[in-house]
């Protein structure tokens, strides 16, 4: 893979240059990953009429799940319950999104410190008593770093040992002692870490996503053969673990280095399958359709890659699998998962 100048923001006028029509516009899709922002961030601002335009510019996305990206926190009030404050502004989207066009958003996953071990409980109730028109599914408490400066590290800054620390254990028990599911981010060479959580927490469902986090710039850069390989064993050891399923998308980030921003034109669907394609159909094949659904990731992905052209790639990338097989991937995964 090529090195990237870190660049976030998604430009639609350059995706427009690379225009393709939705694929079998028929397939119901439920898109399990996507942000809001009311506000310019690293990324842009994504607010609902932007999902609006992506969900209903050709393909059949009925419904979606949004997940925490620090969008909206109350400013004061216990620093621990200030994560509700973005279910409470989600829960308001997901009103306006039933009577706008494009999808539904039909969950949310927001966040929670979870080690706060037995006291994160207060916090996933407000959350639950927050969110009256989406189903609040679960909490994303991001785990993502590398020992390179270059690389972005996730938001809440976690230790190197997030996943392992008794308290944070502590906290996924009660998750799953509520039925929530937890979304698992961090990078390829942290995968090991989530194979041990899985373990010391079979009851909890861990969504992981964006591919188990492969990365191609800092000093990943021109190491692709290396981190494929991490990829691979890593997503092979996880899918023996029934309590894991996988999210296959996140291919649009700029850290995965694909240099597609700094391109003229952006990818067309072909390109995206023939970069990506070996890959995804073998996290496919390894943890089975049942267990895999593919994802937006936007607006994050939209740096490099537009809607129609991502979910065409999917479509292209799907098609050796049987209906029922494309089904779980589109929609019937996601709709289990997030109890849609």
């Amino acid at each position: 893979m090529l090195s990237a100048t870190v660049s976030f923001m998604m430009n639609r006028d350059w995706l427009a240059t690379t225009p393709e029509s939705a694929l079998e516009p028929e397939l119901e899709i439920v898109d399990p990953h996507h942000h809001l922002w009311d506000y310019e961030s690293l990324y842009g601002r994504y607010e609902i009429d932007d999902l609006a335009a992506d969900t209903a510019a050709g393909h059949n996305v009925t419904e979606t799940v949004f997940i925490d990206c620090g969008a909206n926190y109350f400013s004061d009030g216990p620093r621990h319950l200030r994560p509700v404050g973005e279910t409470v502004y989600v829960t308001k989207r997901a009103s306006l999104s039933i009577t706008t066009p494009g999808a539904r958003i039909a969950a949310i996953v927001g966040h929670a410190d979870l080690t706060l071990g037995d006291g994160v409980r207060e916090v996933l109730d407000a959350h639950r008593e927050a969110a009256t028109v989406a189903r609040f599914s679960g909490i994303r408490h991001s785990g993502a770093r590398a020992d390179d400066p270059t690389v972005p590290v996730s938001r809440t800054e976690p230790p190197a040992d997030l996943y392992q620390r008794a308290d944070f254990q502590a906290g996924a028990r009660v998750l799953a002692d509520m039925g929530l599911s937890f979304e698992a981010w961090q990078y390829h060479h942290q995968l090991p870490e989530v194979v041990a959580l899985a373990r010391a927490v079979p009851e909890l469902t861990i969504v992981v996503n964006h591919l188990g986090g492969p990365l191609g710039v800092g000093r990943w850069a021109g190491q692709w053969a290396e981190v494929e390989g991490a990829v691979r064993t890593g997503l092979s050891a996880l899918s023996e673990l029934p309590n894991v399923v996988l999210k296959v998308g996140g291919i649009g980030m700029t850290r995965t280095g694909t240099g597609w921003e700094q391109r003229p034109n952006p990818p067309t669907s072909d390109e995206v399958v023939a970069y990506w394609g070996d890959l995804l159909r073998f996290a496919i094949d390894t943890f089975g359709p049942e267990r895999c659904m593919f994802e937006s990731n936007f607006p994050v992905d939209g740096a490099t890659v537009s809607y129609v052209v991502l979910w065409n790639a999917f479509k292209k990338v799907s098609r050796p699998y049987s209906p029922a097989e494309r089904a779980a991937l589109f929609s019937a995964t996601a709709r289990r998962v997030y109890g849609i």
